[in-house]
């Protein structure tokens, strides 16, 4: 593995592999990164038509709610479990998706077919996912909600993530 900042690793070649090794370093970059999660890119540059990556996910991780217009996502969860929340336009959930791996009795795998708000609350210490979508990666492609929190203002991300978790859990209780 090849570090290219301080929350992706890279690898290259013909065939490349993931361990359980492998998943170890990324869960310990992810305790370290800024944002609390860390990818390996199975693609070698964001010029790619396809990018694979292996992603863990930290609880305290906030992934700001988004969308990629013109583009599809997959993810396959490998271990863990979250919420993978879809908003409609304006910031109201219009879908939670219990997700988990295959053994959980979860939904395990998902694809976004439209360019829908979504973001994922990691229930588990750590979430373990396999992601596909469609290159170029150009970041001005992706489109995040004007409504949820800044990631560079901790304090409203922390409000936000609270009030989240709260409407989740009323949704759950009803």
């Amino acid at each position: 593995m090849t570090s290219a900042g301080p929350e992706v690793e890279t690898m290259t070649g013909d065939v490349v592999q993931a361990t359980r090794r492998t998943v170890s370093v990324l869960t310990s970059r992810a305790e370290q990164a800024p944002l609390r999660r860390a990818r390996l890119c199975a693609h070698e540059s964001a010029h790619e038509p396809l990018h694979e990556m292996l992603i863990v996910v930290d609880r305290d991780s906030y992934i700001r709610p988004h969308r990629h217009p013109g583009k599809t996502e997959s993810i396959h969860v490998i271990e863990g479990t979250a919420d993978l929340v879809i908003f409609d336009d304006d910031g109201t959930i219009a879908d939670v998706v219990s997700i988990g791996d295959y053994a959980s009795d979860r939904v395990f795998y998902f694809r976004l077919n439209a360019p829908v708000f979504h973001t994922l609350r990691v229930r588990s210490d750590k979430l373990t996912v396999h992601e596909t979508t469609n290159g170029p990666f150009n970041p001005a492609d992706t489109e995040f909600a004007t409504w949820a929190a800044q990631p560079e203002d901790t304090a409203a991300c922390r409000r936000y993530i609270e009030a989240l978790d709260r409407e989740l859990a009323a949704r759950n209780s009803e």
